[in-house]
């Protein structure tokens, strides 16, 4: 193989991809997807609080309305028990209402209640929720009162548990650390979702010039010059320094993104809005605080949590499997890419290849579940499963001797698949007028 010749198909594939407008509006336009993804969920919190509603109570039970106390979203109005309920359903605006809540009679067997609301929209899930726990504590109440027995409602409180598990890790030394399964969770889920992304789209984007340079017969040009397989694995190089450079914008950029986000919105809001406490300082009521009971936040929990994972080497190992993963899936498809003319004909070839591809990432998803199952253990020493699902495992920690056996079979089969992959390029790249079968790829296999 003429390095010098390869050099100069990698730099042609480099920059031609690089200066599309394609590429760099998705540069830019991803890391505002992301940074938007991280800061969505505080700005929607911050955002979604419901308009203000003037709840007209017909109560007849006589215990609810003492409960129904007037908060930033829902003004109570007593209409009183004897009003008319069919003619204020019938204008509730002339009532002065947004809302009508109708409260029955109690029930002298079950001492319970029925209730309904009215209105011209249906109501918000967090004013309908408010709203019925407001009956149900009245019930409850009502029900403790009636039981006759003495200081039964400080018996139930004191009866109430508010145990929350707390996780710690040990390290090799012996220390104890806290952590969080969620956010172990996350970050497998995530690293899942990348590298199924990533692979997917860059080998997709190796297939994609291939056949768009064979349709125009520009590689009838290319291959007199150079050696089809030289043109191959130009192409896959080319396209995996693209993907490089892409992704190290799209970290840059939406760290940016991130930062100006937080300075416009406000940095302190959103993390007011994350750093609610997730264990209280004090227990249940009458019950004293035990010293280890100390407050941690949320915030606390996660940084903790990301402190005990091995942040090195999940980025190590990322950019490994992204990479022989990748360079697997593009061999892959640029033999595909060979034997059609049109992507519409590649689709038939494409289905065996992907769906590899599309397994790994659905076990990845609930890798996190038992990451050291039987079944997860399997599909992450698949080299064509393992680059996803390997990934989704590391977080939870994973033996060396696995991680060494998964890398060591995926290069593996990345030389096997490249191998062979380039014995069928180098003829089906000059094969026209034919739709191409699995049959005719293994015909151009066995050519010397």
């Amino acid at each position: 193989m003429n390095f010098k010749k390869l050099g100069i198909i990698i730099q042609r594939e480099y920059l031609n991809k690089v200066k599309k407008k394609s590429f760099l509006l998705i540069t830019v336009l991803a890391p505002v997807l992301f940074a938007a993804i991280a800061i969505l969920p505080s700005v929607i919190m911050m955002g979604t609080k419901e308009e203000a509603k003037k709840v007209g109570v017909i109560d007849r039970s006589g215990i609810v309305l003492s409960y129904l106390e007037d908060n930033d979203v829902t003004h109570y109005i007593d209409l009183g028990a004897a009003a008319d309920i069919d003619a204020l359903k019938a204008d509730l605006k002339g009532a002065g209402v947004d809302v009508l809540l109708s409260v029955s009679e109690l029930d002298p067997e079950t001492l319970s209640v029925k209730a309904d609301t009215y209105s011209e929209k249906p109501l918000g899930m967090d004013t309908g929720s408010m709203i019925e726990n407001r009956i149900n504590d009245a019930v409850e109440a009502y029900r403790i009162e009636q039981s006759g027995i003495a200081n039964l409602e400080e018996i139930m409180a004191g009866v109430k548990s508010n145990v929350k598990l707390r996780s710690y890790t040990i390290d090799e030394t012996g220390k104890e650390s806290i952590s969080e399964s969620g956010i172990y969770m996350a970050i497998s889920m995530l690293l899942g979702i990348a590298i199924y992304m990533f692979i997917a789209l860059f080998s997709g984007m190796v297939m994609s010039s291939v056949i768009e340079e064979k349709s125009s017969r520009v590689v009838e040009v290319l291959v007199s010059s150079v050696k089809a397989v030289e043109l191959m694995f130009g192409k896959i190089i080319g396209v995996a320094l693209v993907a490089l450079t892409q992704f190290l914008l799209w970290i840059l950029l939406t760290g940016i993104f991130l930062g100006v986000a937080m300075g416009f919105i406000g940095k302190d809001k959103i993390m007011g809005m994350m750093d609610n406490p997730a264990v209280p300082t004090e227990m249940v009521e009458g019950m004293p605080a035990t010293p280890d009971m100390a407050e941690v936040s949320d915030m606390n929990v996660i940084m903790s949590t990301l402190g005990n994972i091995n942040l090195a080497q999940i980025g190590i190992a990322f950019l490994f499997f992204f990479i022989f993963g990748y360079l697997l899936y593009a061999s892959l498809f640029a033999a595909i890419g060979s034997g059609v003319e049109n992507e519409g004909d590649s689709s038939q070839l494409q289905l065996p290849v992907t769906i590899p591809l599309m397994i790994g990432f659905f076990v990845a998803l609930y890798a996190f579940k038992a990451p050291d199952s039987s079944l997860v253990f399997w599909f992450s020493m698949i080299p064509f499963t393992s680059p996803i699902v390997m990934l989704a495992r590391i977080p939870f920690g994973v033996a060396t001797w696995e991680l060494i056996l998964s890398i060591v079979l995926l290069v593996g089969t990345f030389i096997a698949c490249a191998w062979a992959s380039a014995k069928i390029y180098k003829v089906g790249i000059l094969m026209y007028g034919k739709k191409s079968s699995f049959k005719d790829l293994y015909k151009w296999l066995k050519m010397k």
